[in-house]
C-alpha cells in the first residue's frame, strides 16, 4: 500500500504538517514524500525523518507556492508512481491544487480527515460533517487512488534522521497562470501568536464580562502563560480575533491548555483537543470540555483563579 506524502514548504522551511502527514502515512505502508520546487535540494535534509523510505525531488516552479504547478507536478507523479494513497495537509495551499487533481483524474478524495485506517485492500477516512458535531468514515470504492487532505495537529510529527533514498522526476509543465510575486507582511500589532505558545490560559463566557479580563490576563502571566479566549469572548467584542482559539479561530496544540468557564462546544474542541496536557475548570459537571480534559474541576472559575492568585 504505497503512500505519498506532498511536503509543504514556506520561506525555505518544511511546514510541521508534513512531518505530522509522515506520521500518518507510517501506518499505511512505505512512505515517500515528495519535494515540489524550484531547486527541492536545500530542503531533503528536512523531510528525511524517520519513517521515509524514499524522498522523490520534482524540480518546477518558483520557490515559493504556485497551485498550477503542485496540480501539474502531482498528477505526473501519480501516473509515474501509481500510489495508493496520497497525504497532503488540509492547508489552505493543499486545498488550492488537491480536490482539483482529484476531480480531473477521478480519483478518491477527502478532506479534514482526522483518522485514516486500512480495511483489507479498502482506505478508510475518518471527517467531521455539520461543523464538528458528526464524525463519519467514508470509503473510496473503486478508486485506484486515494487523495486525503488530513487535519494539522491531530498525528505528532514524524522526528529523528531517517536514511531515505533520493530519486527525481522530470518534469515538462505548463507556465503557473498565477505566480507567487513577495510576501507581505502584516502591520506590526501588540497581540501575540497562540499558536506558538507552550502553556495557554484559556477563557470562555464563563468570565462574565470585560472586566474580568486585565486580572486573568495578569495572572496568565505570572504563571508564564499567554491569554486565549473562546468564540463568545470575541463575538462580545472583549477580544481580538487573534486570541480566538477554535475552527473559526485558531488550531493550537500548546503544552499545557487551562480552559476557565469553557463548556467545549465543538468548534472549540476542534482548535485545542491535541494539546498535550488539557486541564478544565466548569461549574457544569456535564460540559463537553470534560470529554478531552486529562484533568477537571467542577468548581467556579473565579474560586480557581483566587487560589492561583495565592500561589503566584
Amino acid at each position: 500500500m504505497s503512500v505519498v506524502v506532498v511536503a509543504e514548504h514556506l520561506r525555505g522551511e518544511v511546514r510541521e504538517v508534513t512531518h505530522e502527514l509522515v506520521s500518518a502515512g507510517e501506518s499505511l505502508g512505505p512512505v515517500s514524500v515528495a519535494l515540489i520546487a524550484r531547486d527541492p535540494t536545500p530542503l531533503i535534509a528536512a523531510v528525511n525523518v524517520e519513517g521515509v523510505s524514499e524522498i522523490v525531488t520534482l524540480a518546477a516552479g518558483a520557490d515559493e507556492f504556485e497551485s498550477d504547478t503542485y496540480e501539474q507536478a502531482l498528477e505526473a507523479l501519480i501516473a509515474e508512481r501509481k500510489p495508493r494513497i496520497v497525504l497532503v495537509g488540509f492547508t489552505v495551499n493543499a486545498m488550492g491544487y488537491a480536490s482539483a487533481v482529484a476531480a480531473r483524474l477521478g480519483l478518491g478524495f477527502a478532506s479534514d480527515v482526522h483518522q485514516v485506517s486500512l480495511e483489507g485492500d479498502a482506505v478508510i477516512a475518518t471527517r467531521s460533517f455539520y461543523g464538528g458535531k458528526v464524525d463519519a468514515e467514508v470509503e473510496f470504492p473503486g478508486a485506484e487512488t486515494v487523495i486525503l487532505a488530513l487535519r494539522p495537529t491531530v498525528w505528532a510529527p514524524a522526528e529523528g534522521v531517517g536514511s531515505a533514498g533520493v530519486s527525481s522526476l522530470d518534469l515538462s509543465l505548463s507556465p503557473a497562470r498565477a505566480r507567487h510575486v513577495e510576501f507581505l507582511e502584516p502591520a506590526a500589532a501588540s497581540d501575540v501568536d497562540i499558536t506558538q505558545a507552550d502553556f495557554l490560559f484559556s477563557v470562555g463566557r464563563g468570565i462574565g464580562d470585560a472586566d474580568a479580563l486585565p486580572e486573568l490576563e495578569a495572572l496568565a502571566t505570572r504563571m508564564g502563560g499567554t491569554l486565549s479566549v473562546s468564540r463568545p469572548v470575541v463575538d462580545a467584542g472583549w477580544m481580538p480575533s487573534s486570541r480566538q482559539v477554535g475552527q473559526s479561530g485558531k488550531t493550537v496544540k500548546p503544552k499545557v491548555y487551562l480552559a476557565l468557564g469553557i463548556s467545549g462546544a465543538v468548534q472549540h474542541l476542534a482548535g485545542m483537543k491535541s494539546s498535550g496536557t488539557i486541564i478544565a475548570v466548569n461549574t457544569d459537571p456535564e460540559a463537553a470540555i470534560f470529554g478531552v480534559a486529562h484533568y477537571g474541576a467542577v468548581a467556579d472559575l473565579f474560586d480557581v483563579v483566587e487560589e492561583l492568585e495565592k500561589l503566584y
